[in-house]
């Protein structure tokens, strides 16, 4: 942040400024996370992220829960594949999907508090 810049800043102490510009997450991390949010815009894959918090399941399952097409289970699901939002083994022909660590947990439960106050 260069000095001039710095103090047009009127409210707050320039000192105060650049610690949070120096803070700033780059941009190509800000594009990650920002594409990241855009996957958490669709209720149909929210909804497949909060039927693999209760645990692992295969496509055909997911899809019963839901009222849903197997092929439109697939397909939400490999954009969350894609995203690394969920996992998936193999045991035989079936696939089991499951969410991939305690972060997609946390961001669900989270996201669930805040809309409820």
């Amino acid at each position: 942040m260069s000095e001039e810049h710095v103090k047009d800043y009127l409210c707050i102490d320039k000192t105060f400024a650049q610690t949070i510009f120096d803070a700033l997450p780059d941009d190509e991390e800000l594009y990650y996370l920002a594409d990241l949010f855009k996957i958490f815009a669709d209720p149909t894959r929210i909804k497949i992220l909060y039927v693999l918090m209760k645990g692992e399941m295969c496509v055909c399952d997911i899809a019963l829960l839901l009222h849903m097409s197997q092929s439109s289970i697939s397909h939400q699901l490999r954009v969350l594949k894609q995203s690394r939002l969920v996992k998936f083994r193999r045991n035989g022909k079936t696939i089991f999907y499951s969410l991939s660590d305690h972060h997609v947990k946390t961001m669900l439960s989270q996201g669930l508090e805040h809309i409820a106050e």
